[in-house]
């Protein structure tokens, strides 16, 4: 999705595939997850806000990115409001999903082993399911 802003949210599944890469709708609408070091956003370093690549929504400030070792984008703390966590039991364990709030595209999942000075969160998400809008200057 080339627009960071908020876009009107489709109607219909054809309505979000038409709108999504085929990586994005299965990341995304069919809580799919990307293959470890491939994503986009795994590396960035630049300033700016990581939006939800389904909807625009700001999700994650550029200041909060860290480096996990764990082959995907992770950050220490979403934009207050920007997410809601629900429980994921798939797989045969527990684990905290971590959705769009606004439209509730799955974004990945959020850990209990991140920097502790930073509260002790990893937020790990598909660098398909973002868009990086950069902070020029």
């Amino acid at each position: 999705m080339a627009d960071t802003q908020q876009q009107d949210l489709p109607a219909t599944d054809e309505e979000w595939r038409q709108r999504l890469t085929p990586e994005q709708y299965a990341v995304l609408r069919k809580h799919g997850t990307e293959r470890a070091f491939s994503g986009p956003y795994l590396d960035a370093k630049d300033d700016g806000t990581y939006r939800c690549a389904g909807c625009g929504n700001p999700l994650f400030e550029s200041s909060v990115k860290f480096e996990s070792g764990t082959g995907w984008p992770s950050f220490t703390e979403a934009i207050p409001g920007s997410v809601r966590e629900v429980d994921d039991r798939s797989y045969g364990m527990v684990r905290t999903e971590v959705q769009c709030a606004r439209c509730g595209g799955h974004l990945g999942h959020v850990f209990p082993d991140g920097p502790r000075e930073a509260g002790g969160l990893r937020y790990c998400m598909n660098g398909c399911a973002l868009d990086l809008e950069k902070r020029e200057g």
